[in-house]
């Protein structure tokens, strides 16, 4: 998508605008929906930004407090500038204030999370008659990001398929938007061992078996009817070969709970790349019977596991913006 039009590389963002911005937690693949499909949750990172005469400073609360960069460093001030300089603007110096509540690398898209925050404040610093829209969004924070199932749920909200065009100017990046069954509550367990993305993907193989790839495709275009329609189609829609066998290596204990829960019939998955598990209960009940299944597992884990209902997030990331 051909961003919107621009103005001369003179302009100048002015001091004084303050933007306060709100980005959900999402798991992507969703079983058999690899690298496609993603959901929001309601557990937010929140950020302020505030345009300044010069300098840039980053304030931290919650998680990455301890390591991550306070300057110009900083990952979103870094996409910031980064973006405004794309479009011909110019920012003198920016003051980020983050309070981090998406746990870093536990597959609850932190990453996506950051830049979707970076993509938003761009959208506050230019002119209102830029007339950024949400597809701008989501094609900003997935060229960040470099895949757009984590962005796109952060961007709409929801349920999200999300997919690559291949185009003249570059990879476009597009995504549908669903309303989840009322009923589905998703559980997660999230270890306190965390897990790059990265060192994930490295244990995928370059090839799978045609009759998995067939079955994995079947079970991906059960998603949405599952999702949307019949949550008791969740445990077949959720069955996944394409990824989550192959990283067991990496996360021996998210898999073993993985299985054991599905062995009963629930529709549990790993979130993202993991290693943090996510099980789509169907209704109420299924709901108190998976958390107390795995408050009991992680009783026995030599690590801390912490469990916790999530609702689903239906707005996405929102934004006030106050203007000099």
């Amino acid at each position: 998508m051909a961003s919107p039009a621009t103005t001369p590389p003179a302009n100048r963002v002015p001091a004084g605008i303050i933007a306060n911005i709100k980005v959900p937690a999402t798991s992507a693949n969703l079983g058999p929906g690899f690298d496609s499909a993603g959901i929001a949750f309601g557990l937010y990172d929140e950020l302020e930004i505030r345009t300044t005469e010069a300098g840039f400073t980053a304030e931290i609360e919650g998680e990455g407090q301890n390591y991550l960069p306070t300057d110009a460093r900083h990952l979103i001030i870094a996409q910031i500038r980064l973006r405004l300089e794309h479009l011909g603007w110019h920012l003198p110096g920016l003051k980020l204030k983050a309070i981090n509540r998406i746990p870093h690398s536990r597959g609850l898209g932190s990453s996506a999370a950051a830049h979707m925050a970076a993509a938003m404040a761009v959208k506050a610093l230019l002119p209102q008659d830029a007339a950024i829209t949400d597809d701008n969004l989501l094609q900003w924070a997935s060229e960040a990001e470099g895949h757009p199932d984590n962005v796109a749920p952060a961007v709409y909200g929801g349920l999200t398929f999300s997919w690559k065009q291949d185009d003249a100017s570059g990879d476009i990046y597009r995504a549908i938007r669903m309303d989840p069954h009322t009923d589905i509550t998703p559980v997660v367990a999230i270890p306190a061992k965390p897990l790059s993305t990265a060192a994930a993907r490295t244990l995928l193989p370059a090839t799978v078996p045609y009759t998995e790839a067939v079955a994995n495709a079947a079970r991906a275009a059960l998603l949405a009817p599952a999702m949307t329609r019949d949550p008791k189609l969740l445990f077949a829609a959720t069955e996944d070969w394409l990824h989550q066998q192959y990283r067991q290596p990496s996360m021996p204990e998210t898999l073993a709970h993985m299985t054991a829960l599905r062995a009963q019939g629930h529709a549990a998955v790993v979130s993202g790349a993991g290693p943090t598990l996510c099980v789509f209960a169907a209704d109420s009940y299924e709901t108190d019977v998976v958390v107390q299944q795995l408050e009991q597992r992680a009783a026995k884990s030599s690590q801390h596991w912490d469990v916790r209902i999530l609702p689903v997030d239906t707005e996405g990331a929102t934004m006030e913006i106050f203007r000099p």
